[in-house]
C-alpha cells in the first residue's frame, strides 16, 4: 500500500509539472503612517512575505531627503541654504520632473510657490493679513526658471526662495514603493499613500483594483463619502481638492491651491480632480495643474497629453454639483454613486 501511495502521488506531482500547476499567491495587507498621513498596501505573493519594515525603512529613507516637516532633510538644508547638500537620486528625480511638468503647464506647476503657500496660511506657519502688497512682494520669489541643478547641486537665484515637493512627492514614494514590490517578484498589488494610489497586474481570480473617488463635501469635517469607483489595472490615481484645506473669512472662502501666476488662491469652480496616468508621480503634479486651471482650462491640456485621462467635480452656475471626464477615463469608471 505504502509503495501504491507513493506510485499515486508521484503521477498527482507529475501530472501537476505537466499541467503548469502552481500554489496560489498569497494575499499581504499591511497599513501604516509616513509624511503626516496613512500608507495601505495589499499586494499577492508567492511566498506570503510581509514586506512592511523594508517598506517602512524606504518610506523614511525618502523623508530624509524629501520632507519639508523634518529639519535635516536634504530639501529642508536647501531651503536653508546649506551649500554643502548634494541632491541624491530622489531629489535629482523630483527636481527634474517638476521643471518638466512646469514647463508643460506654463508654471501652473512651480515647486517654489511655497512662500505664497505659508502666506495664505496653508504651511507651517499661521497666515498673515494677506493683501496685495504681501502678494506683490512674494511674488519674485516665485519662479521655477531661477532653479538649476548643476552637478548634484541645486542653485537658487534668490536665497530667500523656497522648494515644496508637496504636490508631486507623494505619488513619486508611491512609485518607488511598486518598484519595491516589483524587485521581489510580486506583480499584483496596490499602494494608497494619503489617497495617492497605483494598482498593478490583476488579483489570481481575474479581478482588478478598485478605488473610489471621494464625494466633494461643503464641511471639512463631513463623513466621507465615494462619488465614482474606478477600475485600476498598471494605472495610478491622483486626486486633488479644495473641498478640505480651506478657511472662510468675512464670509469668503480660501482655498488651498495657490495660482502661482497670481499670487492668490484659484477662484473657480472646480472642486476636485482626479488623474489617471501610467505613474503615479505624474498623476499627482497633473492633478495640481488642473486644479490650477480650472476645467475648461484643462481640457486643452488633456488634449496635449493623450497618456494621461481626468474625471473632475464641478459646480455649476446654480451651485449643482456636476462631472465631466475624459473619454478614456469614462472606460475605468466601474460605477458612479
Amino acid at each position: 500500500m505504502k509503495k501504491l501511495s507513493a506510485l499515486v502521488v508521484g503521477a498527482i506531482l507529475a501530472a501537476c509539472v505537466l499541467s503548469g500547476c502552481k500554489a496560489k499567491p498569497k494575499l499581504v495587507k499591511f497599513v501604516g503612517e509616513t509624511q503626516g498621513t496613512y500608507y495601505a498596501i495589499t499586494y499577492y505573493a508567492k511566498d506570503g512575505v510581509n514586506y512592511q519594515l523594508q517598506i517602512d525603512s524606504l518610506l523614511h529613507r525618502f523623508d530624509s531627503s524629501a520632507s519639508m516637516w523634518k529639519p535635516n532633510s536634504l530639501l529642508s538644508r536647501i531651503n536653508r541654504n546649506d551649500t554643502t547638500v548634494r541632491a541624491d537620486e530622489t531629489l535629482k528625480t523630483l527636481f527634474r520632473k517638476s521643471m518638466e511638468v512646469s514647463e508643460q503647464s506654463d508654471g501652473a506647476f512651480d515647486i517654489t510657490v511655497g512662500p505664497l503657500v505659508e502666506a495664505w496660511g496653508f504651511g507651517f506657519t499661521s497666515r498673515m493679513k494677506v493683501d496685495k502688497h504681501v502678494v506683490d512682494s512674494l511674488l519674485p520669489l516665485v519662479n521655477y526658471k531661477k532653479l538649476k541643478l548643476v552637478n548634484e547641486k541645486i542653485a537658487k537665484s534668490d536665497p530667500r526662495m523656497q522648494m515644496d515637493f508637496n504636490a508631486i512627492a507623494q505619488g513619486y514614494a508611491v512609485d518607488l514603493v511598486g518598484k519595491f514590490l516589483e524587485s521581489k517578484n510580486i506583480e499584483s498589488y496596490l499602494v494608497d499613500i494619503g489617497g495617492e494610489v497605483l494598482g498593478k497586474g490583476t488579483k489570481p481570480e481575474g479581478g482588478e483594483w478598485n478605488v473610489g473617488i471621494e464625494l466633494p463635501a461643503a464641511d471639512s469635517l463631513a463623513e466621507r463619502q465615494v462619488k465614482a469607483i474606478v477600475s485600476l489595472r498598471d494605472k495610478a490615481l491622483s486626486t486633488s481638492g479644495n473641498y478640505r484645506k480651506y478657511y472662510e473669512e468675512n464670509g469668503v472662502r480660501y482655498s488651498h491651491t495657490i495660482d502661482p501666476a497670481t499670487g492668490y488662491p484659484v477662484k473657480h469652480t472646480l472642486l476636485s480632480v482626479s488623474v489617471l496616468a501610467s505613474d503615479c508621480m505624474t498623476a499627482d503634479a497633473y492633478a495640481t495643474v488642473m486644479m490650477v486651471k480650472g476645467l475648461e482650462d484643462s481640457k486643452p491640456f488633456l488634449q496635449a497629453h493623450p497618456d494621461v485621462e481626468a474625471y473632475f467635480i464641478y459646480s455649476d452656475t446654480t451651485g449643482q454639483m456636476k462631472t465631466w471626464f475624459s473619454p478614456g477615463f469614462k472606460k475605468l469608471i466601474e460605477e458612479e454613486l
